[in-house]
């Protein structure tokens, strides 16, 4: 296959372009390195600093493609059944969203890291299940969790949100839900997380409870887990990974 009708296929999407991009940039690159007749080694460096830097600016763009416009890496032309393409769009708004969940977290996790942990936390999802699944997130500011819970929405999972304690047993008493996601301290208290999965628990309800805070020490896991909870995270990877298998059934 000749390189014309290869590009045309390539070009038919944003992968392909992107790396249509790569391979004529070096092509060029390696013809002016070879070819050119360079007096000294500093006019050489110029384009040596590109060939190096050229591939960190492409991961930064597609980092960024990821994040932002993931639905728009795929065309329909790459899937021969629309069930396919909708699913890989739905699988893609979901991936975008962990890795900007994961670039916005105080882990301080590069792009390539928060990429590579995304794709494997969709990866070992279960794939979307019945509809009408709902969650319970009790955050006093639900904002720095929009990108999660819009991962989670992805697969199936509604999310109803309180902002506090008394808010969220309000709720539990007029709804049925399939888990509790809380976070830790709150205005009502530095512990308030703990508050809520007692009160829950004195009710006799059993429903899978997780503790999004600020801290992953091993200690607060296992104080967490004595207390009844089933997870104790500061990773939005783990704690999205736990949630879908939870709600799923899948427990493997």
């Amino acid at each position: 296959m000749d390189f014309s009708t290869t590009a045309s296929k390539l070009s038919r999407g944003p992968l392909g372009i992107i790396a249509l991009l790569i391979v004529l940039v070096y092509a060029l690159a390696s013809i002016v390195a070879g070819a050119a007749t360079f007096s000294s080694s500093m006019e050489r460096i110029p384009l040596v600093y590109f060939m190096v830097l050229f591939p960190v600016l492409v991961l930064g763009c597609f980092t960024w493609l990821l994040a932002r416009h993931p639905t728009s890496l795929y065309p329909p032309t790459d899937f021969k059944d629309e069930r396919n393409y909708l699913e890989a769009q739905r699988i893609a708004r979901a991936t975008g969203a962990l890795v900007a969940a994961n670039l916005a977290s105080t882990s301080g996790k590069s792009p390539d890291q928060a990429v590579a942990e995304a794709v494997a936390a969709i990866d070992q999802a279960p794939r979307r299940g019945e509809e009408g699944r709902c969650i319970l997130w009790v955050d006093d500011r639900p904002e720095n969790n929009r990108l999660l819970r819009d991962a989670m929405r992805e697969f199936g999972i509604d999310v109803h949100i309180a902002l506090s304690t008394q808010q969220a047993l309000d709720a539990l008493r007029r709804q049925e839900f399939s888990a509790i996601i809380s976070d830790m301290g709150r205005v009502e208290g530095p512990q308030e997380g703990y508050v809520l999965l007692e009160a829950v628990r004195s009710q006799g309800l059993r429903l899978p409870f997780f503790i999004y805070a600020g801290s992953n020490l091993d200690e607060h896991r296992k104080e967490a887990l004595r207390r009844g909870a089933q997870l104790s995270t500061n990773d939005a990877n783990e704690l999205f990974r736990q949630v879908i298998r939870t709600v799923s059934g899948d427990v493997s």
